[in-house]
């Protein structure tokens, strides 16, 4: 009998994400064959060059633009873990983590405000890559991180953060990738007592991207804000999963992500994952997925989790919707002179931009303005 893989309707049994390997270790990991519930929705298959354990001989082609402050230096997978970086939750992590050439390190130190954005501009060159990113934010220091990905490429990558007690980071990443690329990555960050960190995700390009975005605590009042946008095409599949860790009492998690879908097989997957431990006492935290569908043909797969162990909360929440345009809102549009397309257009742009607003990044926020119009001007709306 032929094994073939479940289709993404398939109900798999879900075990706590508190019982999840947690590893450096490639081995530590099963091989991966579509089956786990943490994969069921992603084409495995596609990606069978990102799962060989192997040492890639790509490189994508870096322009960084570092302020006064900032300091920056490779180091290796040992000094990185002794600044305390979490270990990896799925294999293509820890495959990334154990074959990147170095780890690229960027220091904000403490006490430290800086108000230019710290940006990475990395350029697919056609080849298979692995990458590891970690970022540390000393206690009550602020900064803006951007990370940029064009070109042609098939990257693995792992990013990990540690933002210090009283710190603001926030972590801006944007995939806009050529047509043929490949982005696996996972974002692990560390939000210190007290501390804010906000993480982006923008997602318009390539054929495949799964970004997993994680956040757990370093002490009590920490903020964790995750917001997402994507625009998937006909044949794209954008996938995006978040994870909010609450390990510690009084913290705060407010997620949002929103996204837009045209073209046959256009695909979207949203995967929201709260858990709150026994200890965290007095959390407050709110997921939100919102989908625009433009087409017939494409789809979104939207599914929010919420793990509970103690009562002792001051709120949690979730919320999910995948839908058509709001007709009254094209009504009202229309009914004073502007013609449907333009309509159409309105109501996408106003839906995305209560992300892109809070980026405050202006020279981001118009290229992401333009970006969209682009996705939108292929639409037949």
């Amino acid at each position: 009998m032929t094994d073939t893989l479940p289709s993404a309707d398939v109900q798999v049994p879900v075990s706590s994400r508190s019982e999840r390997t947690r590893s450096f270790a490639t081995a530590d990991f099963p091989e991966v064959n579509g089956r786990e519930e943490e994969w069921r929705f992603t084409p495995v298959r596609q990606l069978a060059e990102l799962f060989e354990d192997r040492r890639a001989d790509g490189t994508l082609a870096l322009e960084q633009r570092l302020p006064e402050a900032v300091t920056f230096e490779t180091i290796d997978l040992a000094a990185a873990q002794q600044l305390g970086i979490p270990e990896p939750e799925d294999r293509l992590a820890a495959i990334a983590a154990a074959n990147a050439p170095g780890v690229l390190h960027y220091s904000v130190p403490a006490e430290t405000e800086i108000d230019d954005a710290i940006v990475i501009h990395a350029d697919g060159t056609d080849s298979m890559v692995h990458s590891h990113i970690l970022v540390t934010v000393g206690a009550n220091a602020r900064a803006t991180i951007v990370v940029e990905h064009e070109g042609l490429g098939r990257l693995s990558e792992l990013v990990s953060v540690i933002v210090g007690d009283g710190a603001q980071l926030t972590f801006v990443t944007l995939q806009m990738w050529e047509d043929g690329s490949q982005h696996v990555g996972q974002h692990d960050a560390v939000v210190g007592r007290d501390a804010q960190y906000k993480h982006i995700a923008i997602s318009l390009g390539g054929d495949i991207v799964r970004l997993n975005s994680n956040v757990r605590y370093a002490g009590p009042g920490g903020e964790a804000i995750m917001l997402g946008l994507y625009f998937a095409d006909a044949g794209q599949h954008l996938e995006h999963r978040t994870y909010v860790d609450h390990n510690t009492p009084h913290a705060i998690s407010d997620v949002m992500y929103k996204g837009a879908l045209q073209g046959t097989d256009a695909r979207s997957v949203w995967i929201g994952d709260v858990l709150i431990r026994p200890e965290a006492i007095g959390i407050n935290t709110y997921e939100l997925n919102r989908n625009l569908v433009l087409t017939e043909g494409a789809r979104a797969d939207s599914v929010p989790n919420l793990e509970i162990e103690t009562g002792d909360i001051e709120g949690a929440g979730h919320a999910s919707s995948t839908g058509r345009f709001d007709e009254e809102h094209l009504f009202y549009l229309m009914s004073r002179g502007i013609p449907e397309v333009e309509a159409r257009r309105l109501v996408v742009r106003g839906f995305f931009n209560e992300v892109i607003q809070q980026i405050r990044v202006p020279e981001i926020e118009e290229v992401l303005n333009t970006k969209i119009e682009e996705e939108l001007s292929r639409s037949m709306m």
